[in-house]
Parts: C-alpha cells; structure tokens; sequence
C-alpha cells in the first residue's frame, strides 16, 4: 500500500512540476522546441495560458469547438469529419524577421555556405534578395523564390537536407532577441493546435513553404503526422535517374532518392485543389495570415454541410513582433469581406513567443 501511495506522490509531483513549467513558457524567455512540444490543453479548453481570454477570436473557438463536440448538439461533427487546416508561415510561425524561413535558408545557402557554390542565377536572386531586405521600402522586390530554393537544395538526400535546415533553425531570427528560427512560434497558436488534437481534430499544415521544410520544422514537435504537411512540392528523383521520365525509369538496387526541380506553389486556390486531393474531405476549421490563404480559408466555410469556421491571424504588434499596421488594416478588411474571424496579435495573445523575447535593431 505504501509503494502505490509513493508512487501517487511523485506522479503529483511531476505533475505539477510540468504546469510550472508550462505556465513559465508564456511569462519568460522563448520556448524551446522541446518545450513547445509539451505544451497541453484539454479538451475543455480550461487550461489556456498564453491568450486573452476576453478577445472575440477566442471567445469565438471555443464556443465553436465545445458546440460542434456535444453530440445531442444539432451542430455536432463526427471526430472522423473534425478537420483543420493552418496555414504556417505568419499563422504559426514568424515570417516578419526579417522575412519567411524559406528565403532565410536560400540566403543562407547561396551566399553564406562555404562548403557550396550556388548556380550563377540562385546567386543572382540571393544577392538581390538581400539587398532589398536591408531597405524593404526602396528598390524592387525579386520575384518567385521557389525555384530558387529548389535549385540550391537540389542533389541533397533527405538526410542531408534534414541536417542543414535543423542546423539553419538553432540559428537567431533578425530583429527579435532571444529567439531561435526554430523556435519562432506563435505560443497562442500552438495552444490553438493543442487543443483541437485534445478534441480530437485531424490537424494539417497546408503552407506555401516545402513540403519537407513543414515536416521537419512543425511534424515531431507539434505531434503532427508527416503525412498531414501540405507544401510546395519539389521533384524527388532516384540517385541515377537523371533526365530519365519517371514511367521509364526502374528503381536499381544501389539507388537513393534525392531532391529535384521545383513543381509549382502550394498557394491561393492551388492549397484548395492539395485539400481536395490529399485529404479528400471539406475542413470544418481554417487558419490562415495573407490573401494567398483567401481560397483555403473560403473553401472551409462555403458551402460546407458542417458549422465551420475561418480565423485570419494580424501581425499588427509592433512592440512583441515585426508587425506591419499598414498590411494588417488590409487584412482586417478582407476577414470583414468574406466573414473571417480576425486573430488580433497584439489585441488576443497575452505574449507571442515569451516576454524575454524583444525587439532589437538589426544592420544588415
């Protein structure tokens, strides 16, 4: 009888000693990866820490989510019909410091990998990208970056690939201090994600960003299955297929599998035809931060046989985060045009990524 009473005690005590830990995360520095993965809330959605709970999104999910989980509710949805979509970049993740994590890494790649020598094009693009990063109000912004990113990772096995970006996260986001790329999420919005799990959603990442880029950055952490990661797609061919077309190619026995050309953006009506293919269901819930997330989030909301929602996240902090008053004004009038509800950051989360997290000023 003593043993079980002991044993009750330390499962106490390492209980408590977690909700320390976690009501810490939102008062402190940033999380790290490992305590973001911890992060829980029930299913009543009791235990939010890192919102206000007074803000009208809030107030909005959980109303949603406890009407559409009581079965003798008319809006009730069976779990296997519970799907939500986020968007990552600028929904989960930051993409304000100084810009999205996938142009990061072609800068990263293209000017600064030693080991690497970029094709005259790539190094084209990242030398114009970075010139334009130091004075976004001047000059012309480049163009479509995808290709890009393909080209300059193009070769590597997924290992390789795994290993530079991992190695790429541990390094700081410029213009917030004591905040690591891979660190660079939305507290508010992984509670968001924690409890649609605990209510047992199916929860999808459908990003502009790689594919391989979304699995590796959000999958193991948020307990995300690989296979939910929606992206940008980029060819991944045998080892010594080279321009062979696929149907007259056989896998040999020393083959290996590498990374190709870029395929085409994961944005705009492109994420809605990615749903419908790879999921095969309508979601009942969207998250979204841009007007290439307009399809995604319509898509959720129009025409669904279920209630279902759309929630579009504002950058608008200036003082916790690199935000833009001028682009979210434009966003709040695009939820207010096709009925999105809006996500205020500055208004709805009590801290974004840890109150030790500041602004810092950056020369490039």
């Amino acid at each position: 009888m003593r043993i079980v009473e002991l044993s009750k005690k330390k499962l106490l005590a390492f209980v408590l000693a977690a909700a320390v830990s976690f009501g810490a995360i939102c008062d402190v520095d940033a999380a790290t990866r490992a305590e973001i993965g911890q992060i829980t809330v029930n299913k009543r959605g009791s235990n939010f820490k890192c919102w206000n709970k007074d803000a009208a999104s809030y107030q909005a999910l959980t109303k949603y989510v406890k009407e559409i989980t009581k079965k003798n509710s008319k809006s009730y949805i069976p779990v296997e019909d519970r799907i939500a979509v986020f968007d990552m970049d600028g929904t989960i993740l930051c993409e304000t410091a100084p810009y999205y994590l996938s142009q990061m890494l072609i800068l990263d790649r293209a000017l600064h990998d030693k080991s690497y020598t970029a094709p005259a094009e790539d190094r084209k693009f990242a030398q114009a990208l970075d010139a334009w990063l130091k004075n976004k109000n001047t000059g012309k912004k480049p163009g479509s970056s995808s290709p890009h990113f393909a080209s300059v990772f193009s070769g590597l096995t997924d290992p390789e690939y795994t290993a530079y970006v991992k190695k790429f996260m541990a390094k700081p986001v410029e213009g917030l201090g004591n905040l690591a790329w891979g660190e660079a999420f939305y507290l508010p919005m992984v509670e968001v994600i924690k409890y649609l799990q605990a209510n047992q959603f199916q929860v999808y990442i459908v990003s502009g960003s790689e594919r391989q880029l979304v699995r590796i950055l959000v999958c193991d952490m948020l307990a995300i299955p690989k296979a939910n990661a929606i992206g940008t797609d980029n060819a991944i061919l045998a080892a010594h297929q080279g321009n062979t077309d696929g149907l007259k190619y056989v896998y040999r026995k020393d083959d290996y599998l590498v990374r190709g050309k870029y395929r085409g953006k994961n944005l705009q009506m492109n994420k809605v035809t990615a749903i419908a293919r790879e999921i095969g269901k309508q979601p009942v819930l969207a998250f979204g931060n841009s007007r290439d997330d307009a399809s995604m989030l319509n898509y959720a909301i129009y025409g669904n046989k279920y209630k279902s929602a759309a929630f579009f996240v504002l950058c608008d902090d200036l003082q916790r985060e690199l935000g833009n008053l001028e682009k979210a004004d434009k966003c709040r009038k695009l939820a207010a045009e096709y009925g999105w509800n809006v996500i205020s950051m500055r208004d709805d989360f009590k801290t974004i990524y840890g109150d030790n997290v500041k602004r810092v000023t950056v020369s490039r």
